[in-house]
């Protein structure tokens, strides 16, 4: 394994793409229902959507607006069109982050067969940790996942139920695109996103290696 580039404390800043892969969890496909996909299902979300776990996080008083506890990925060096087994060599860390999803918007525009983005990066979009050393991780298949809402379990749940792991995910991407330090993929999230509401206190965290607690706000 090669050791972490440095730099990369400052992800949120340098890096120019924050990539998400939906419906990569197999709880979260059994509990939608939903048919296991052939390929990751790709989606990008501005950097300007970043904020820090731990601070009020503001959301919509009138939108049901989920939020999706997952694994980032850090990307450490340029990284074009690499084999999976490569793969690794091109994580510099990790983060925990939140994929908050416009739930009313997103509906709405699938029902016009429009793109996410206006429902995935608004402002705020992307609440993340500080940034994890890959050394601090070194099991990143194996790690636990967990988020409570007002003290009620939300969602709890391991790294290894990912249906594309992410030498997968990162090989698979930089076959469209040239990934570039400090880039971020969240690599999905497991059964039991929940909508959000102004008052809710939520905690999550990546095992006992990070976690945060905050509150939810109106949407100024």
């Amino acid at each position: 394994m090669l050791p972490s580039p440095v730099g990369l404390e400052n992800f949120t800043e340098t890096g120019k793409k924050v990539i998400g892969a939906g419906l990569n969890y197999r709880s979260f496909a059994a509990s939608e229902k939903l048919p296991l996909p052939d390929e990751p299902i790709i989606f990008l979300k501005a950097t300007s959507s970043y904020s820090r776990l731990g601070e009020d996080l503001q959301v919509s008083a009138t939108d049901q607006v989920n939020a999706e506890v997952e694994l980032g990925v850090v990307i450490g060096r340029p990284c074009r069109r690499v084999s999976e087994e490569r793969a690794g060599d091109y994580v510099g860390g990790y983060c925990l982050a939140l994929d908050m999803t416009n739930i009313t918007l997103l509906q709405r525009l699938r029902a016009a067969s429009g793109p996410w983005a206006l429902a995935k990066a608004f402002d705020s979009a992307c609440p993340v940790s500080r940034f994890i050393p890959k050394e601090a991780l070194p099991e990143p298949q194996n790690a636990r996942l967990w988020m409570n809402v007002n003290g009620q379990v939300m969602q709890d749940d391991s790294t290894s139920g990912m249906i594309f792991p992410i030498a997968r995910l990162v090989s698979y991407i930089s076959h469209f695109m040239t990934l570039e330090p400090g880039d971020v993929i969240l690599t999905g999230t497991p059964a039991g996103p929940c909508p959000l509401h102004p008052g809710d206190t939520v905690e999550c965290g990546l095992g006992s290696l990070v976690s945060a607690r905050f509150t939810v706000t109106h949407q100024q």
